[in-house]
């Protein structure tokens, strides 16, 4: 099975695709897991596929889903191999074939194990995890219902190409990853001659001060134990020196890891940016583009993940993880409505992962020699978490 998954993956990379739509990739999934005993179910609003694996053991068993995002990223791959990229602009930069390839590795190891099974499990390929977001629409259309009976456990997994040696695998208990999310902030004040800034309303100065207000903000008003990012990731303002303009704007991304941060944080922004603008006798304007909540291991959930992996790959295999990712993931809105885990799988092809290229890089690159790691994964947690929810 091992090579068979290495093909998919290869030929999931040469392909990559972005957003809601990946035809080519759908394609090449719906082949993989043609004459299995799976329920497939499909989307006309996105190219997600669902499958339904009926356990053998119990027919009104607990449902347990395990995801595999699919699409890729807007990144010219320049990492050189025989299976490239053959989309120019277009690359498989986090690794989401690997998690496809693990996925379809887990069905055909739980279709095999069907009379073990005392529940049903449903797959969740899932297009538009790197935005506009694939998980959201997949849950309006009735995923967690999709077997006939309420999911009631969720697990996922997710490679790296740094960080950690190759079959490493961590995650931390409750918030692993962050919540995400955008504030565009417009300074609207009077333009004018740059010689002659006292009979304008100069937005620039402003902006600079809000800028300032909201790192200060971050170290005074936030606890270092639930910690938040606010990064200010474009200033821009005015087209010649002398020109002060009419207005000047802050692009800004907030990371937190519970939602009162989360809330706390976005306020905190909006009135700094409109107090500091109003002291100056401008005015302020905002507009948030919410990206995605915590993603939280449960207690319960991360244990189950952390004894499968000792028990597969060994004591040495799992290191825990002192800090959460700030980096954001929509699995997360799986996770706020049923229990579950989502663990990180080391991937690095070198014996250097501190200095290898990371996720998301041109040059990362990921060893599917563990694949069949993540395959077995994400069936025993299928397998162990539906006889719990059994007993």
């Amino acid at each position: 099975m091992s090579d068979d998954l290495r093909s998919l993956r290869r030929d999931l990379h040469r392909i990559p695709e972005i957003g809601l739509r990946l035809p080519l990739t759908k394609a090449r999934l719906l082949e993989a897991l043609d004459g299995l005993p799976i329920e497939i179910h499909q989307s006309d609003n996105l190219d997600s596929v669902v499958g339904v694996i009926r356990g053998g053991a119990r027919t009104d068993g607990p449902v347990v889903l395990l995801r595999g995002d699919m699409d890729a990223l807007p990144v010219q791959e320049l990492h050189e191999s025989d299976y490239c990229s053959t989309h120019p602009g277009v690359m498989h930069a986090c690794g989401h074939d690997m998690h496809v390839a693990g996925l379809v590795g887990a069905a055909r190891i739980l279709c095999q194990l069907k009379d073990e099974l005392a529940g049903d499990v449903v797959l969740m390929f899932q297009p538009a995890e790197e935005g506009p977001g694939g998980a959201e629409p997949m849950l309006d259309e009735g995923l967690l219902d999709i077997a006939g009976r309420p999911v009631e456990a969720a697990y996922a997994m997710h490679v790296a190409s740094a960080t950690f040696h190759k079959g490493t695998w961590w995650t931390t208990r409750g918030a692993c990853m962050a919540a995400a999310e955008d504030v565009q902030i417009v300074v609207r004040g009077a333009g004018g001659h740059g010689s002659q800034p006292h009979v304008a309303l100069d937005p620039v100065p402003v902006v600079c001060e809000i800028a300032l207000a909201i790192q200060t903000a971050v170290t005074r008003r936030f606890d270092v134990f639930d910690p938040v990012v606010a990064t200010i990731g474009r200033i821009a303002a005015g087209t010649k020196s002398n020109i002060i303009p009419d207005t000047a704007e802050l692009d800004i991304t907030l990371r937190s890891l519970s939602q009162e941060s989360r809330k706390r944080l976005r306020e905190r922004v909006i009135r700094l940016a409109e107090g500091i603008s109003q002291a100056h006798g401008l005015s302020a304007e905002h507009q948030v583009v919410e990206s995605y909540p915590p993603t939280v291991n449960t207690d319960a959930d991360y244990d189950l993940g952390r004894q499968v992996v000792t028990d597969l790959f060994g004591a040495d295999a799992y290191v825990e993880r002192e800090d959460p990712e700030m980096g954001a993931e929509d699995f997360s809105f799986v996770l706020e409505r049923v229990p579950g885990a989502y663990f990180f799988l080391g991937c690095c092809p070198t014996d250097d992962p501190k200095t290898a290229a990371d996720n998301h890089s041109p040059r990362a690159a990921f060893d599917d020699d563990v694949l069949w790691q993540a395959s077995a994964w994400l069936a025993e947690m299928a397998l162990r978490r539906t006889q719990q929810l059994r007993a």
